[in-house]
């Protein structure tokens, strides 16, 4: 009767407690020890695969840019573009470089990074930012070969991002 009853109970309690918790540490090569959290942000978009030759010569697909809407609370407040490039609804936006990485859950979604800010435009809430972390990715993947150079595929993805500043 225990073991009947024990699987359930044990099914339960992981989705009570749902999947690992903000608390939990980040891998070295994405933690921003000593900054603060700005914004955080839920990101459902898709990444932009072009088909080219690789340098042996063969079609693959090729990462061309990323293109997805910010939320908050369910609601839009922004934009995520090529560049990399983030765009909040108050106008401020920050460009960023990739600074470190870390993988993904499942070999089907794209890394987790850490970028650090490396352009500043408008005025709002990432004004201070200098650093993003991109977390908790779903999906974005495409590899492979593909058939005929010039071509596109999006593949659907979501993150979580961060907008740290330092101090």
């Amino acid at each position: 009767m225990f073991i009947k009853l024990a699987a359930p109970c044990l099914l339960l309690l992981a989705a009570m407690i749902g999947p690992a918790s903000a608390a939990d540490p980040l891998p070295d090569a994405i933690a921003a020890s000593g900054e603060s959290i700005v914004l955080s942000v839920h990101a459902e978009g898709a990444q932009v695969y072009e088909c080219k030759a690789g340098t042996d010569g063969k079609l693959a697909w090729s990462f061309r840019e990323p293109i997805a809407t910010l939320l908050s609370d369910g609601k839009t407040v922004g934009r995520h573009y090529a560049g990399p490039t983030w765009e909040h609804a108050d106008g401020s936006a920050v460009g960023a470089k990739a600074a470190g990485n870390a993988p993904g859950a499942t070999a089907a979604d794209i890394p987790w990074l850490k970028l650090e800010v490396t352009a500043h435009r408008g005025s709002g809430v990432l004004t201070p930012v200098t650093t993003v972390q991109r977390t908790n990715t779903h999906g974005g993947k495409l590899e492979g070969a593909c058939d005929k150079a010039g071509e596109f595929r999006s593949a659907p993805y979501s993150a979580e991002y961060v907008f740290l500043k330092k101090g």
